[in-house]
């Protein structure tokens, strides 16, 4: 890579000495890029209001010394997402996503149907006219069939018996054997958890079509928590690697219930994070 001129998402951005960020760019020709930004702690011209999470940015990069990291040369801000960095709330889910796609995703594979995706969720995100809970509901089933792990809603694991013939209301996510156990052969235990047949098949309907139907579909709030509790311990479980921002996703949204509920909130600690 002599030189690329691409539009990317920023993903992840670390310091680097004293004046450097070691930055992680997800495009979609080249996929995700690690590149490092010389100097961008104190140049005002050049990254100044740029280099933000979840931005999306037109870049050019240059290949380093040898076999280094790309050095990253220009960047111009096509859409800061402002409104997301507003709001905690927004800005966690938005970590949590583009964790996802930092830990699973390995260096210049492309995979321009996820970066559509991740573009999209944004997008639609930092207008706010969607339910963030819908968004990541639909980010993380789009997520898992891009990646290959789509669980399997058809029938239990065991007895092969159909969702559509299991005659209990709920069944048992089973995230190790990629899909569900009716009543019969699974129980609930530590990463397995209770979901009603309805909320299934409401996840299905969000990993077909087009994502602006798709996002309008109608979930109630108890299909929303069994929804998000069934791929948020799914998810992690098969790229193989607890996102460190899912512990603050979830600690906030506790949050946010136990206010909107009338009972005082537990203390949030953020410090490690």
């Amino acid at each position: 890579m002599a030189s690329l001129n691409t539009p990317a998402i920023l993903l992840r951005r670390i310091e680097f000495g004293d004046f450097d960020l070691i930055v992680t760019l997800f495009t979609p020709a080249q996929g995700k890029i690690s590149a490092i930004a010389k100097s961008a702690k104190k140049s005002v011209k050049r990254f100044s209001g740029v280099l933000e999470p979840f931005s999306r940015i037109n870049v050019v990069l240059a290949q380093g010394r040898a076999k280094g990291m790309p050095v990253l040369q220009e960047a111009s801000l096509e859409d800061p997402f402002f409104k997301i960095r507003e709001d905690i709330v927004k800005t966690v889910y938005a970590s949590y996503w583009s964790e996802l796609i930092y830990l699973w995703m390995a260096e210049k594979e492309p995979l321009e149907p996820l970066y559509r995706l991740m573009a999209h969720v944004l997008a639609e995100l930092n207008r706010g006219e969607t339910p963030v809970e819908v968004l990541s509901i639909l980010f993380q089933m789009r997520f898992l069939s891009l990646a290959g792990f789509r669980p399997n809603f058809d029938h239990c694991h065991t007895c092969k018996t159909c969702l559509d013939q299991i005659r209990h209301a709920s069944v048992v996510s089973d995230p190790s054997k990629g899909g569900i156990a009716c009543p019969t052969c699974g129980i609930p235990t530590n990463g397995r958890l209770k979901i009603s047949k309805g909320t299934l098949k409401q996840l299905m309907w969000t990993d077909t079509g087009n994502l602006e139907r798709a996002a309008r579909v109608r979930f109630a709030p108890t299909a929303i928590s069994e929804g998000l509790n069934f791929l948020e311990a799914f998810v992690p479980f098969h790229i193989g690697k607890p996102p460190k921002s899912l512990k603050v996703l979830r600690s906030i949204r506790n949050t946010m219930n136990l206010r909107n509920s009338g009972r005082t909130p537990i203390k949030i600690d953020l410090t490690d994070h």
